[in-house]
């Protein structure tokens, strides 16, 4: 199923899953109890939002090699992870804005995991029950704003950072997809995830025995080579194609970020 979150003409906004351009509205959560309404929507009448608001966003950084020869014999023993906040989340075709004090960004489209329910000391042979479904997210990053001593956090947390959607797809294998991204409708990133160091099973089997994920919890599972800088009118499209296609517009900001 594609799940989606959706706001209609009278600014309501609702779940639904999506079937051949067509939003079933749902009352509900639909990570917990749900069922059918009786209203309908076709797409083109709605804008689609993120499909959910996270819990909390958890990156990992540097995690796909460009082929499978160098991918390593052992995993990382502390792999680089990073939180995002959730006012960083942005839908399809809303605006990143690019902080004042830097003319450029970075794109980053990935495969992001949806936590379907509480998971703690959970097995890498389990681990993916416990997965809600998946969506395409871009984990933008201002490098400018990297700390001198390599803290990431202000340069991965900006407002609009954390573009996610278009739905959440149920029904996918994560290890038969390609994680791509056009630039401008000229191709950057195209990748399978096979190509990850740190695999979607132990990348999240590893968590559950640092913190507790929670349902509505995201994972981003890391961006492949070819992400590179844009400034403001670049249009970037990052797509797994069993999922949809994700496209923002950047644009520059109006006030510049700074602690007086």
């Amino acid at each position: 199923m594609k799940f989606v979150r959706f706001k209609t003409s009278s600014f309501e906004v609702h779940n639904g899953i999506l079937k051949d351009e067509k939003i079933q509205k749902i009352n509900g959560d639909f990570l917990g109890g749900w069922d059918y309404d009786e209203k309908s929507f076709s797409l083109s009448e709605v804008q689609l939002l993120a499909p959910l608001e996270p819990n909390s966003i958890i990156g990992i950084g540097a995690n796909y090699v460009t082929d499978e020869s160098e991918l390593p014999d052992e995993l990382p023993e502390i792999p680089v992870f990073f939180f995002k906040p959730n006012s960083s989340v942005i839908g399809p075709d809303e605006e990143i804005v690019i902080p004042e004090g830097t003319e450029q960004v970075k794109f980053e489209s990935e495969l992001a995991v949806v936590i379907g329910k509480e998971a703690r000391n959970v097995s890498e042979s389990e681990i993916l029950d416990y997965v809600f479904g998946y969506t395409v997210g871009n984990d933008v990053t201002a490098p400018d704003f990297f700390h001198q001593d390599g803290h990431w956090t202000i340069g991965k947390s900006f407002d609009t950072f954390t573009p996610l959607g278009p739905v959440i797809e149920t029904e996918l294998d994560p290890f038969a997809v390609k994680v791509e991204a056009r630039l401008n409708d000229t191709e950057k990133q195209n990748s399978p995830t096979s190509l990850m160091i740190v695999p979607i099973r132990e990348m999240l089997s590893y968590l559950t025995k640092v913190m507790t994920l929670k349902p509505g919890d995201v994972i981003l599972t890391g961006s492949p080579a070819g992400a590179e800088l844009v400034g403001s009118g670049d249009v970037i499209a990052c797509t797994i194609k069993e999922i949809g296609t994700l496209e923002n517009t950047f644009t520059s900001a109006r006030q510049k970020a700074q602690i007086r």
